[in-house]
């Protein structure tokens, strides 16, 4: 049994080819294309390119922006560059008989790593992506965190600062605000435009960087430990462009979360990168597409 999982970014669509057991198959990528709903195309072209290789699939999944219908047929809302995915019935575009399941691409992006990446086998799962902005899941009990809306995840969004300025969904002096990259010039006065720059700068010396970088990690353990209290997650999975910092974040992290996480039977919380990079969507698609056949 093979399933392709499709996810789509604003860049690129990123596609995998897997049997049932994970094994990975094939995997491509494809420009998503700079025409209005371009990616519709580029999904079509890519699913024919696959099957011609590779025979017809027995299943098919998709990750898209947007929140997920509650059928998991459509994306239910979606605005800004990619709002034509909003509505999008896949299983008509590509002329399946059985269901093609769409998902939140964070929520698709966990379900990878939990099922072959760096939560392997977890059951209690909590994804963060450190980026532009700050984006996450929640798998709870073997199963992805959705919520009434389709919302649940969103852990950018959680207070810090109750004080603080509203972020773009009105969160006031949100994690996102505080860590993601998007407010580092904002947060160096100027002096650095993204987060890479900043870490290099402390690494060799430079105190207002060290400085202000113990302020963002910080700041992060405190988003972390409140996720803990809220989720009970058995392992942690970081994500994003951040991570490349690599010991830079890990360590400082790791050594804050010592103060400030509670740990009732002196458990830690693993802390892990993610393993499956920008295929981790297109997996957790994948995934989604073969439970759906069992069901």
């Amino acid at each position: 049994m093979t399933a392709i999982g499709i996810d789509i970014g604003g860049t690129n669509v990123k596609c995998v080819v897997v049997h049932a057991d994970g094994t990975l198959v094939d995997s491509r990528s494809f420009p998503t294309g700079d025409a209005t709903n371009a990616w519709a195309g580029t999904v079509l072209d890519a699913v024919a390119q696959i099957e011609s290789a590779h025979g017809r699939a027995d299943a098919i999944g998709v990750s898209s922006p947007g929140l997920a219908a509650r059928d998991g047929r459509t994306i239910a809302w979606m605005q800004g560059r990619m709002a034509g995915v909003q509505g999008f019935d896949w299983t008509k575009h590509l002329q399946r008989d059985s269901l093609v399941p769409v998902m939140n691409d964070a929520h698709a992006a966990l379900l990878g790593e939990a099922w072959i990446g760096a939560a392997a086998g977890g059951r209690n799962v909590v994804l963060l992506t450190l980026g532009t902005g700050v984006g996450g899941a929640i798998l709870c009990d073997g199963h992805i965190l959705k919520g009434h809306l389709g919302r649940a995840g969103h852990l950018g969004h959680i207070t810090l600062d109750a004080a603080g300025p509203l972020d773009i969904v009105n969160t006031p002096g949100s994690l996102e605000d505080a860590f993601g990259d998007h407010t580092i010039a904002k947060r160096t006065d100027g002096k650095f435009q993204s987060t890479a720059d900043l870490v290099n700068a402390a690494r060799s010396g430079d105190a207002f960087a060290q400085d202000v970088w113990s302020r963002s990690i910080k700041a992060l353990a405190g988003g972390v430990a409140s996720i803990i209290n809220a989720v009970d997650p058995e392992v942690i999975v970081l994500g994003g462009g951040v991570v490349k910092a690599g010991d830079e974040l890990f360590v400082p992290l790791s050594r804050e979360l010592d103060r400030v996480e509670w740990r009732p039977t002196n458990e830690r919380v693993r802390l892990v990168p993610a393993k499956l990079g920008d295929l981790a969507g297109a997996f957790g698609a994948a995934k989604n597409a073969l439970e759906q056949m069992k069901q």
